[in-house]
């Protein structure tokens, strides 16, 4: 299953910042900016495979016997796991500290994380909460990255019209440095 963000994360790129660069005078089009500057964020996030700032995040997934990888790069942080019953009873697991006997976290250190639920009893699915994200705010993304993200949401504010060319060259070469994939199956 996708992970999917509780709340929506800030965006690396203020609306000051993509309006100046399309030359924009103030406060003309903010809603159409705003938007296209989410659409190039998520752009972004899909293409290098992971999140760009912290935000939380929640999986439901099945129990099938082995670890349960997350879905969302990097992690920072898992805060919750609990047991889904099939009938509909739920049980919240410890914090994963060691010795506690609910599951296990382990965060590699390129943010990939999994869990390990030691005794899921009759339950057949787990809600998993954490939070994933390459930095606290907008600050703390790499340059090229944010630079990136505003020469997309030049194109898309172009391309709205119909046009159909495709996005600069320039913007992959931006964000490939950041770039993490996975081959195959869950993550």
């Amino acid at each position: 299953m996708m992970a999917t963000s509780v709340v929506p994360g800030d965006l690396p790129v203020n609306l000051d910042e993509a309006r100046s660069w399309l030359r924009l005078g103030a406060t003309i089009d903010d809603a159409v900016v705003a938007q296209l500057v989410r659409a190039a964020t998520n752009i972004c996030e899909a293409f290098i495979g992971q999140w760009l700032i912290v935000r939380a995040a929640e999986e439901t997934v099945p129990l099938d016997g082995g670890t349960i990888p997350l879905g969302a790069r990097p992690v920072v942080a898992v805060d919750a796991v609990t047991l889904l019953q099939p009938d509909g009873g739920e049980t919240m697991l410890g914090d994963g500290a060691p010795g506690d006997a609910g599951y296990r976290a382990s965060i590699a250190r390129d943010g990939t994380a999994s869990i390990a639920i030691h005794d899921p009893g009759e339950a057949v699915r787990a809600r998993i909460g954490y939070r994933a994200g390459m930095a606290a705010g907008a600050n703390g993304i790499p340059e090229a990255i944010r630079q990136g993200i505003v020469r997309m949401t030049q194109h898309l504010h172009e391309a709205r019209d119909g046009g159909g060319a495709a996005p600069p060259a320039a913007i992959a070469a931006l964000w490939q440095p950041w770039r993490r994939m996975t081959l195959g199956g869950r993550r």
